[in-house]
C-alpha cells in the first residue's frame, strides 16, 4: 500500500518541479499583459490554474499507468517525462526568450507527444488514458493561444490574416 501511494507522490513531485520551473521563466506579468492576444485569451492567473490542473490529471495518469504493470509501461512513462520535460522548455522558449514562434514549433512537438502519451496510457489502462485528455486538451488549447498571440504580434502568418 505504501509503495502504491509513495509512486503517486513520486509522480505528483515532479510535475511541481516542473511547473516550478516553468514558472521560473515567467518575464513577470508585464509580458503577458503587453502580448498581442486574442480576444479568448485567459487572465494571466487563469492559466497559472490550469497549468496546475492540468499536470495534476497529467500526474495522476502516470501513476495510473506506472499501476498497471504493463510491460510497456516504461516506455509510455519515458514518453511522459520526455512531454513534461518539453513543457518547461515550452516556459523558457516563449516567457524566458520571448521566441513564441520557437515556442510554437515546440508546441507542436509537444502536442504530438501528448496525444501519443494518452493513445499508449489508454492501451496500458483505460483509467491512465482518461486521465490524460484534460492534459492533451489543455495542450491543445496552449497550442492555439501560442500561435494566436504570435500571429497578432507579427509572426510570420500575419500577412495572411
Amino acid at each position: 500500500m505504501i509503495n502504491r501511494y509513495a509512486s503517486l507522490a513520486i509522480f505528483l513531485l515532479l510535475t511541481v518541479l516542473a511547473a516550478f520551473a516553468a514558472a521560473g521563466f515567467e518575464a513577470g506579468s508585464w509580458y503577458y499583459v503587453d502580448l498581442h492576444k486574442p480576444e479568448w485569451a485567459p487572465a494571466h492567473w487563469l492559466l497559472a490554474v490550469a497549468w496546475a490542473v492540468a499536470y495534476l490529471f497529467a500526474a495522476g495518469a502516470a501513476w495510473q499507468a506506472w499501476l498497471s504493470e504493463h510491460y510497456d509501461r516504461i516506455k509510455a512513462i519515458v514518453a511522459w517525462l520526455v512531454l513534461i520535460g518539453m513543457n518547461v522548455a515550452w516556459s523558457f522558449l516563449y516567457f524566458g526568450l520571448h521566441r513564441p514562434g520557437w515556442a510554437w514549433l515546440l508546441m507542436c512537438l509537444a502536442l504530438a507527444l501528448a496525444v501519443y502519451c494518452m493513445a499508449t496510457f489508454r492501451r496500458i489502462s483505460n483509467a491512465a488514458g482518461a486521465l490524460m485528455l484534460p492534459y492533451v486538451l489543455w495542450i491543445a488549447f496552449n497550442w492555439a493561444l501560442n500561435l494566436a498571440s504570435w500571429t497578432l504580434s507579427g509572426g510570420p502568418l500575419s500577412r495572411l490574416f
